[in-house]
């Protein structure tokens, strides 16, 4: 077959030696008529149930070697160390990891010598036994039949050993951040410290809904392909349905559909899933991420900041026992009430600058200058002052701090103060340097909705990301009308990394965006 592929022009691998001699050893396995990849698996434990058994049998009045526990499990084999008539392994699931032992006079000595020929670290294997405790104590399957699940072909990387300071240090042959991220599957089996963030994930989206659906919300589900695009200041990626003849976008924010379904009814929905965003990537952007809305009737940004302080507290809970956590070196505390601060005052605290005093861009713009900050060319007032923040108060806000009122002409889908047209009711929190969620007061009002768009492609011409397009559907849904609501917007991937002290945000996706693998580097 791989002869007909290379006559065929086929690209094939070229195997290293390693994997040209594991290949032998699948072709003997299959001559003695083992299949190196059946088709399926027996297991009655989990490794974790079956030291669990153990111990339950350890604390009872019979010692567990007499209790005559059998148990077939399955799993990765982590290492081999033989010895004659005797060998013990380790194999490794999901749940942990125990010893094996194998002996001649219950495997046999063939067996025993085929495992020592052909099995290697990385084999998934099935391996069926009496549970027992060694004379050192430590948690056995004493093996009489071993069998593969899986050859592992290509070797994983090991572990070295390194002298640092006089002491032995461990350190994971896998630990190139570039190599980590385009082989995530590798990391993860030779890592387990990077195992445990995506379970901690998975942890943090179950308390994040549990919380919001024991407060009345449903979570529900809205189209990630639109006609337009919306709900967020944000360049999109473009596709084509082919059948339709229609250009389409992958969603940048599921703002203006949730907001269809308070129209509708609902009076408090969330969801979580993925958005995208034609955008650049650093620490803590990746232009396809996991986003957390909500939208709830009859509250407004006062409102959601209580829920959602209480909210991001109780998950910070559930996963580290307390509110309290260590975030590159930083003792952060999300025990409720948060810090609030007027975007105003504080952006005047930390840059000497009170915006108040220049209303127009140019004025402003002239006083940035003056101080040696350069804001991005025709950048609006509102564009200015966000950069003030990101600039001067951002990278201090460490300990959570929701930060509020913001300028109308960055924030079109928000209400204005009652007090100052101007100035809409929005705020963003800010944990470890970095904003993590965004809210607003919503607009409802159709008319007042309909002159922000303008004002939008007024203010930044119909090709800036700011711009948001002309949505006529969504302006007809509010025309039925909508309730005063309060809305959210909050990253998974931010949260995950203050929850698991990750300074990259790469180090939360499993699988992130990177730039086309150099072929000269291959």
């Amino acid at each position: 077959m791989r002869l007909q592929l290379q006559q065929q022009g086929v690209p094939l691998k070229d195997y290293t030696e390693i994997e040209k001699h594991r290949l032998e050893k699948v072709e003997r396995l299959r001559k003695r008529g083992e299949e190196p990849y059946p088709r399926t698996a027996e297991r009655t434990h989990t490794v974790s149930e079956a030291l669990t058994v153990l111990k339950e049998a350890l604390e009872s009045d019979e010692h567990p070697n007499n209790k005559g526990i059998v148990a077939t499990l399955c799993g990765r084999l982590r290492s081999i160390r033989t010895m004659g008539k005797l060998a013990f392994a380790h194999i490794e699931d999901s749940t942990g990891r125990i010893q094996l032992m194998l002996r001649a006079n219950d495997v046999g000595r063939e067996e025993l010598q085929a495992f020592e020929d052909d099995f290697d670290l990385g084999d998934f294997v099935q391996a069926e036994g009496m549970l027992i405790l060694t004379r050192t104590g430590e948690a056995t399957l004493n093996t009489t039949q071993l069998a593969i699940l899986a050859k592992s072909i290509s070797p994983l990387p090991a572990a070295k050993k390194v002298e640092e300071k006089g002491q032995l240090v461990v350190h994971s042959a896998f630990s190139n951040p570039e190599s980590r991220y385009r082989e995530r599957h590798v990391d993860l089996a030779v890592n387990p410290d990077v195992r445990d963030i995506f379970r901690t994930r998975s942890r943090i989206m179950h308390a994040l809904r549990e919380y919001l659906d024991n407060h009345g919300f449903i979570e529900v589900e809205t189209p990630v392909l639109q006609p337009i695009y919306g709900g967020a200041a944000a360049r999109p990626f473009t596709t084509h349905h082919n059948q339709l003849h229609q250009d389409l976008y992958l969603r940048i924010s599921f703002e203006l559909y949730l907001k269809r379904l308070l129209v509708g009814g609902f009076d408090a929905v969330y969801e979580i899933g993925r958005d995208f965003r034609n955008e650049g990537v650093s620490a803590t952007h990746n232009p396809e991420f996991t986003q957390l809305e909500f939208y709830w009737a009859y509250a407004d940004y006062q409102d959601v900041m209580r829920l959602s302080e209480e909210m991001i507290a109780y998950t910070v809970l559930q996963i580290h026992g307390a509110t309290t956590i260590n975030y590159q070196g930083q003792n952060i505390d999300f025990k409720p009430p948060w810090k609030r601060v007027d975007l105003r005052a504080t952006i005047a605290e930390h840059s000497g600058i009170d915006y108040d005093e220049y209303q127009t861009a140019d004025e402003l713009e002239a006083v940035m200058l003056s101080k040696g900050h350069d804001p991005a060319p025709k950048s609006t007032r509102g564009k200015m002052i966000e950069s003030l923040l990101r600039h001067y108060v951002e990278p201090k806000l460490q300990q959570p701090t929701f930060v509020y009122d913001y300028p109308r002409d960055v924030s079109p889908l928000a209400k204005s103060k009652p007090d100052d047209p101007s100035t809409v009711e929005r705020f963003e929190a800010y944990v470890g340097g970095m904003e993590l969620c965004n809210a607003f007061t919503e607009l409802n009002d159709p008319l007042a909705q309909e002159q922000r768009f303008i004002e939008t492609r007024h203010d930044f011409g119909d090709n800036d990301e700011n711009s948001h397009p002309m949505d006529e559907d969504y302006l007809q849904a509010m025309r039925y009308g909508m309730p005063p609501n309060g809305g959210f917007g909050m990253g998974i991937d931010r949260l995950t990394m203050l929850l698991t002290d990750r300074a990259s945000i790469r180090e939360v996706i499993l699988f992130p965006h990177l730039r086309e693998k150099d072929p000269r580097q291959v």
